[in-house]
């Protein structure tokens, strides 16, 4: 990270227990060697016994990655990130409107048969991401599933989870795979209209097709990390945690240069 991002990360950061006085003892590293340390695994796609001796050891790396995995920092860091940014636009720190959809991309090695499936659709074998994202791309909900699980039943698990986060939540557009029973399902159990963007029949080629694009647009800011452009972990939820930190990263580096900018002008 540059100054520009840490100083504005360091605001961010879940404090440490012992820091807090809730007991505990001291880490090791500061915790912006440990956050590039992670950063760098995710944004180049390295091997965990690859880190650069730049870093702290590898072990200790993971340990905090495993951490904040599991103890639900790295989800309160991005969320305060997300809520940061939107309000940099303009918004409300919650949204009332969302898109949601899915990527089936191919496993490694390291994923095991219990954890991965065939997409029969996009001929894939391995995993499938399904993301929820406010109007500016920004992710509320990530879910990943082996790749057999269909649109409609992964999209209740994550509407349901995003209807108790986001009480304003009121209108979510999706595409044709979402469409049967889920629709009327969202509208009874949530009060969630859910908008199908159809395709037209008639269209060849590329289309940009309204709302659709916003969360198309978010997978492919997520493939810019290559740790994502294959699913290497061997559990889920430690996919569903890259993807958060790839989305730190981006939010982080948006919100720095957006500061940098105001200062030059201010200077100016």
């Amino acid at each position: 990270m540059s100054d520009a991002e840490w100083a504005l990360v360091r605001d961010l950061l879940p404090v440490p227990g012992w820091l807090a006085g809730r007991g505990g003892r001291p880490e090791g590293y500061c915790h912006r060697q440990m956050v590039d340390a992670v950063r760098y695994l995710v944004d180049n796609g390295i091997k965990w016994r690859a880190m650069p001796s730049d870093f702290p050891p590898w072990p200790r790396v993971y340990a905090f990655f495993a951490r904040w995995r599991d103890t639900g920092l790295i989800a309160e860091l991005h969320d305060r990130l997300r809520e940061a940014a939107r309000r940099a636009e303009g918004r409300h720190d919650e949204p009332s409107a969302a898109v949601i959809d899915s990527q089936s991309v191919k496993a490694d090695a390291t994923v095991a048969l219990t954890s991965r499936g065939f997409d029969a659709g996009k001929k894939v074998n391995g995993r499938k991401r399904h993301l929820l994202t406010d109007t500016l791309g920004l992710l509320l909900n990530v879910l990943v599933t082996p790749a057999s699980t269909t649109d409609r039943d992964a999209a209740r698990v994550l509407l349901t989870a995003a209807r108790s986060r986001f009480g304003g939540l009121a209108r979510v557009w999706a595409d044709g795979g979402y469409t049967g029973h889920l629709v009327d399902w969202s509208a009874a159990q949530l009060g969630v209209v859910l908008g199908i963007v159809r395709r037209s029949d008639d269209t060849r080629g590329f289309q940009v097709l309204p709302r659709r694009w916003v969360v198309e647009r978010s997978f492919a800011w997520c493939l810019r990390s290559r740790r994502l452009v294959r699913d290497y972990e061997r559990r889920t939820d430690t996919s569903e945690v890259v993807i958060l930190w790839s989305m730190t990263m981006l939010m982080s580096r948006r919100l720095a240069a957006r500061h940098q900018g105001a200062a030059q002008m201010r200077a100016a």
